[in-house]
C-alpha cells in the first residue's frame, strides 16, 4: 500500500478553478514558480524557456522579460521540469531528457544555475554552474526546497508507474556532486502514487502536493502530504486528494501571495493557464 490516509488531519481542502485563460509562446508549459511577487512560467517551446507574469485579480499579466534555457545559443534544459529556489541555498533546475521516440526511455538531469545571472543576461552563459545526472531516480525529476525536522532539502520524484517515490537530497552535496547516486546524498525517501509532474511546498502548514495526473499524460490530481510524518514512515500520508474531470495534462501548480490562491499549468495550447481557489 503506497498511501495511508490521515482521516483526522484538521485541513479539509477544497479547490476549484476560478479562470481560465490562453497564454502563448510558452510551448507545452512545464511549471510554474510564484517567488517575490511575481509569477515564473516554463516550457519547452524550440528551447526551454520562461517567462515572468503579474498577478493581477484573476488574471497573469506578461511583464515582457523572457529567459531562454541556452548556451552559447545551444539548447540546454531543453524540457524543463521544476525550479528548486530558497534564498541564501544554491538555485537548481530539473530537465528530463527523452531517449527514444517512445518515450520510454528517459534520462533526468538537475542544473545548478547563478539565478540571478540568468535573470539578468536571460540565457545560461556564464551562469551554468554545474550539471547533475539524476541516476537515484526512477523516471524524470522535480526539483524543490523542502524542510525536513529543521534543515532545507531538495526534494524531487518520479512520474512513471513503477516503483515511484519522492526522494530528499542534501544540498550542499547536491551542489557539489556529479550523480545523485554518490554516498550521502539521498537523505530521506517515501512511496507515493504514479505520475507526479512537479512538487509545490507549503513550509508554513509542512505540507508537499504532488501536482500529478490520474493516468499517463491525462486528467488532474492534486494529492496533499503531511511531509514530516510521510519521510518518517517511507509511504505517503495522505490529507486529501483533488481531483478533477479535467481531460488535458496537468504539468505546474504553485502557490501564490497566500496558500488560498494558485495557479495550475497544463501543456495544452489553449486554456492552459488556470487561476484556482483553494478552500482549507
Amino acid at each position: 500500500m503506497l498511501c495511508a490516509f490521515l482521516p483526522h488531519h484538521p485541513y479539509s481542502i477544497e479547490m476549484q478553478i476560478s479562470r481560465s485563460a490562453t497564454i502563448d509562446s510558452l510551448g507545452a508549459c512545464q511549471g510554474a514558480k510564484f517567488l517575490d511577487g511575481t509569477v515564473y512560467l516554463y516550457g519547452d517551446r524550440e528551447v526551454g524557456m520562461m517567462r515572468t507574469y503579474h498577478v493581477q485579480n484573476d488574471s497573469l499579466v506578461y511583464t515582457g522579460h523572457e529567459y531562454r534555457f541556452t548556451q552559447d545559443g545551444k539548447d540546454v534544459i531543453n524540457h524543463p521540469t521544476g525550479i528548486a529556489y530558497h534564498k541564501g541555498m544554491p538555485v537548481f533546475v530539473g530537465n528530463s531528457v527523452r531517449l527514444n521516440k517512445e518515450g520510454t526511455l528517459w534520462k533526468a538531469l538537475i542544473y545548478q544555475i547563478n539565478w540571478e545571472g540568468f535573470l539578468k543576461t536571460g540565457t545560461l552563459d556564464n551562469n551554468l554552474i554545474s550539471t547533475i545526472e539524476d541516476d537515484a531516480c526512477i523516471q524524470g525529476c522535480r526539483p524543490e526546497y523542502v524542510k525536513y525536522k529543521g534543515k532545507w532539502y531538495v526534494a524531487t520524484a518520479d512520474y512513471g508507474n513503477k516503483g515511484n517515490e519522492v526522494r530528499l537530497y542534501d544540498a550542499a552535496l547536491l551542489a557539489k556532486a556529479s550523480k545523485t547516486s554518490e554516498p550521502g546524498m539521498v537523505v530521506k525517501k517515501f512511496a507515493c502514487t504514479p505520475w507526479v509532474q512537479n512538487l509545490c511546498y507549503l513550509p508554513e502548514k509542512n505540507i508537499l502536493v504532488l501536482i500529478q495526473n490520474q493516468e499517463e499524460g491525462r486528467k488532474w490530481r492534486f494529492t496533499y502530504v503531511d511531509l514530516a510524518k510521510s519521510l518518517d514512515e517511507g509511504t505517503a500520508s495522505v490529507i486529501k486528494v483533488s481531483e478533477t474531470d479535467k481531460p488535458d495534462e496537468l504539468e505546474g501548480f504553485t502557490f501564490l501571495k497566500n496558500d488560498q490562491n494558485g495557479v495550475a499549468v497544463t501543456s495544452s495550447r489553449s486554456n492552459n493557464v488556470h487561476c484556482m481557489k483553494v478552500n482549507w
